[in-house]
C-alpha cells in the first residue's frame, strides 16, 4: 500500500508550543535574575554609598579598641610633707563573673595555680555582692612574679580570668589618720548612679576605686585626675596587635594638710587604751593641726575590698572604731562651758567680775537640790574664782538668771548647736537647746527648771569636739571664727605651684575686750591654781584651760554618784579645752576622753602632752599603767 498507517497512541510534538513555553520560563528566570542583581545592586549602594560613614566608624570599632587610661590618684601629704595616702602599681588576677558559669568552681581551680585564702574568697564574696553590673573583681591583688609565670603557663585553662596592672592606694600611718584621711573603696551602683547623674562617667571609665570617706571623699574630684585614651588595634580573637594613637591621663592634684603629723601621733597614742577625741586648731588662722579620733582602723583593710570577717569585727566593735568621734560624736561639755556661760553674764549685765555669791554646795529652785561637785560648796564665789575652781553653784544660778533663750543666743555666736563647716563630710549638728529647739523636738514647753543644769554644760546640751575647739580657739584669738580647715593648698601635679585655701573668717564676737580679758586671766588661772593645775606644774609656757566632766547617766536625788559602782560605759566624760601660750595662742584644742572621770585627771594631763610637743618639741614618755586617782573635780 502506498498509503502509511497512523498509530493513533502516539501525539505528534508541537515545537511551537514548547518553544513558546521555554521562552516564558526563560523570561521569568531572566527577570528574577535581574531583579536579584538589582536588589544586590541596591543593597551594595545603600550599604557602600548611604551607610559608609556609620560602617566604617564601626569596622574600625572592630579593629581598635579604645581603652581607658587611669590616672594616677592625687598624693595627701601633712604640714611637713610626710606622706599619709600614696599609690603604687602591683599585678592582681581579677575574674569576670558574667563569663563564668560556676564560679566556685572556678575559685578552687585558679587556687591549684595560685594561693588563694580564705580571707581572699570572704573579700571577693562580699565584692560580687556589692558591684552586681560592674566589669571584672580582683580574686587576688599583689601577685608575685613566680605566680604570675605559673598564671600565664595555663591560662588557656580559665577563660574570664586575667591579669591586669593596677594601682593601689597605701595608708602608711594607718590607722591614726583613718578617720580623718579616710580611704577608698571600689566604686558601687549608688556611686555609678551618682557619677551618671553629674556627667563625670566618662572620666571614671576604666576606673575602679572612688574615695569613700574623710579627705579622700570630700577632695574627690582633687585627687582623681583626668582619664586618658589608648587607641589598640586588635586581631579577630580581640587580642592586641598594636597601639595606634595616646592620649595620656592627667594625674591628680596632691593635697597638702594643715595638720601635723607627729602632732596627731603624739595626741593619738596619748589616749592609750582610752576611746575618745582631740581637735587642735591654729587659732590665728582656722587651720586644723591634729584631728583625732580614737580607736581608729587601718584604712588599708578597705582598699582591696574588706573581707566579711573584719567587716563585722570593726562594724560590731563596742568601741566602734568606725565612728568618727571628733565629727559627729555629740557630748554634753560639762564644765567647759562654764567660761562662756561667764562672758554672757557679763555681756548681758547679769553679773559684774567682783560681784559674790555664797555658795554652799547646792542650789535649791523649784523645791529640787542642785548640787554641786565639790561637797560643801566653796564659800564665797567671784567670777574669777567660779572658773579657777570651777564652782557649780555660781553656775545654777546665773543660768537662772539668764534664762534659756538668753543663753542660746548668745551660744550661738561661737557655734555650738551648727556645723563649722569644715572640709571634709559627715558632721554632725548637736544640739543648742532653746524653748523653740525643744517644741520642734518634742512637742513640749521649757520647764524652768530644765535651765538649771545648763548652766554647767548639762541637760541637753551636745556638742561636738569641733565645735569645742573652735570655740575655745574664738576665746584665743580675741573673738574672731574662722571656718576650720584641714587641707591648706592644692598642689598641681606637674608644676608643683601651691593654690592655698585659705579659712575664711566667718564672724565677730559681740562682746567686750574687757569682758573677755577677765575670762581669758580666769582661764590662765585654770593652770596656775585651779583644776587644771597639777596637770601644768612645771610648764615651760602659760596656758589657759578649762576642765570638765559630763555625766553620762543622770543621778537622782540623794542618791551620791560613785564611780568604782558603775560599769565603764556608764561612767562620766572627762573634757578639757585649752590654747597656749596664753599671750600669744599659737594652738588651741579641745579633748574628750569618754568615761574616764574628771577632768582634771585624764583630759588635762593628755592636753598637756599634745601643748608640750606642740610648743616644745617634747614627745611624751611611755605611758604608765594605771590612773591617777588623786586628781581634783571638774
Amino acid at each position: 500500500m502506498s498509503e502509511l498507517s497512523i498509530n493513533p497512541g502516539i501525539e505528534l510534538r508541537n515545537a511551537q508550543l514548547e518553544l513558546h513555553h521555554f521562552q516564558v520560563r526563560l523570561a521569568i528566570a531572566a527577570s528574577f535574575v535581574l531583579l536579584a542583581f538589582l536588589l544586590l545592586a541596591g543593597r551594595f549602594f545603600y550599604l557602600q554609598v548611604v551607610k559608609h560613614g556609620e560602617l566604617y566608624t564601626l569596622a574600625e570599632a572592630n579593629r581598635i579598641s579604645i581603652v581607658p587610661v587611669v590616672p594616677n590618684r592625687g598624693v595627701i601629704v601633712d604640714r611637713n610633707g610626710i606622706v599619709l595616702a600614696h599609690n603604687y602599681s602591683a599585678y592582681t588576677l581579677e575574674v569576670e563573673p558574667d563569663r563564668i558559669a560556676n564560679l566556685e568552681h572556678l575559685i578552687n581551680e585558679l587556687a591549684t595555680v595560685v594561693e588563694i585564702t580564705p580571707r581572699d574568697r570572704r573579700r571577693f564574696r562580699r565584692l560580687l555582692e556589692e558591684s552586681k553590673s560592674i566589669g571584672s573583681l580582683p580574686i587576688r591583688t599583689r601577685l608575685s612574679d613566680e605566680e604570675i609565670a605559673r598564671f600565664a603557663a595555663v591560662r588557656y585553662r580559665f577563660p574570664g580570668v586575667e591579669i591586669n596592672a593596677r594601682l593601689f592606694r597605701q595608708y602608711p600611718q594607718g590607722e591614726v589618720f583613718s578617720h580623718v584621711v579616710g580611704h577608698i573603696g571600689r566604686i558601687n551602683q549608688r556611686e555609678v548612679e551618682q557619677l551618671q547623674a553629674e556627667g563625670l562617667t566618662a572620666n571614671y571609665r576604666g576606673t575602679d576605686y572612688i574615695g569613700k570617706t574623710g579627705l579622700e571623699q570630700s577632695y574627690e574630684r582633687t585627687l582623681h585626675g583626668t582619664t586618658g585614651v589608648e587607641e589598640v588595634e586588635v586581631d579577630s580573637g580581640g587580642r592586641p596587635v598594636r597601639t595606634l594613637s595616646r592620649t595620656p591621663p592627667v594625674s591628680g592634684n596632691n593635697i597638702v594638710l594643715n595638720l601635723d603629723a607627729r602632732l596627731q601621733e603624739v595626741a593619738y597614742h596619748a589616749f592609750g587604751d582610752h576611746r575618745g577625741a582631740l581637735v587642735a586648731i591654729d587659732p590665728a588662722t582656722g587651720g586644723v593641726l591634729a584631728f583625732v579620733s580614737k580607736p581608729g582602723f587601718d584604712p588599708n583593710l578597705f582598699v582591696d575590698g574588706i573581707d566579711a570577717l573584719n567587716w563585722n569585727e570593726l562594724n560590731n566593735s563596742a568601741d566602734k572604731p568606725l565612728v568618727n568621734r571628733a565629727l559627729s560624736g555629740t557630748y554634753p561639755p560639762g564644765s567647759t562651758f562654764k567660761p562662756y556661760m561667764a562672758l554672757a553674764g557679763l555681756t548681758y549685765g547679769k553679773r559684774t567680775p567682783q560681784q559674790t555669791i555664797h555658795d554652799p554646795g547646792y542650789f535649791m529652785f523649784g523645791g529640787h537640790q542642785f548640787r554641786d561637785s565639790h561637797p560643801g560648796g566653796h564659800g564665797i564665789v567671784d567670777m574669777y574664782k567660779s572658773i579657777v575652781k570651777s564652782s557649780d553653784t555660781y553656775y545654777y544660778m546665773l543660768a537662772n538668771d539668764l534664762g534659756i533663750d538668753a543663753i542660746a543666743r548668745f551660744m550661738a555666736q561661737f557655734g555650738f548647736g551648727s556645723r563649722t563647716g569644715i572640709d571634709i563630710a559627715g558632721e554632725a549638728t548637736g544640739v543648742l537647746p532653746s524653748q523653740d529647739w525643744k517644741m520642734r523636738r518634742f512637742n513640749q514647753k521649757w520647764f524652768a527648771g530644765e535651765t538649771i543644769s545648763i548652766g554647767i554644760g548639762q541637760g541637753y546640751n551636745a556638742y561636738t569636739p569641733l565645735q569645742l575647739a573652735q570655740a575655745v580657739a574664738m576665746l584665743a584669738n580675741g573673738g574672731g571664727a574662722y571656718r576650720p580647715r584641714i587641707v591648706n593648698a592644692v598642689e598641681d601635679f606637674r608644676t608643683r605651684g601651691r593654690a592655698p585655701i585659705e579659712a575664711p573668717r566667718l564672724r565677730a564676737l559681740e562682746v567686750k575686750d574687757d569682758h573677755l580679758a577677765v575670762v581669758r586671766q580666769a582661764l590662765i588661772g585654770v593652770n596656775k591654781e585651779g583644776t587644771g593645775a597639777r596637770s601644768f606644774a612645771g610648764a615651760a609656757y602659760v596656758s589657759a584651760g578649762k576642765t570638765g566632766t559630763a555625766q553620762v547617766i543622770g543621778i537622782k536625788q540623794g542618791e551620791k554618784y560613785e564611780e568604782s559602782r558603775v560599769q565603764e560605759e556608764l561612767r562620766d566624760h572627762s573634757l578639757f579645752i585649752a590654747y597656749a601660750p596664753a599671750e600669744t595662742p599659737r594652738i588651741a584644742l579641745a579633748v574628750i576622753v569618754e568615761n574616764a572621770g574628771f577632768g582634771a585627771r585624764t583630759a588635762a594631763p593628755l592636753a598637756r602632752k599634745v601643748l608640750d610637743y606642740y610648743l616644745l618639741g617634747k614627745r611624751p614618755r611611755p605611758e604608765q599603767r594605771g590612773r591617777d586617782k588623786d586628781a581634783s573635780s571638774s
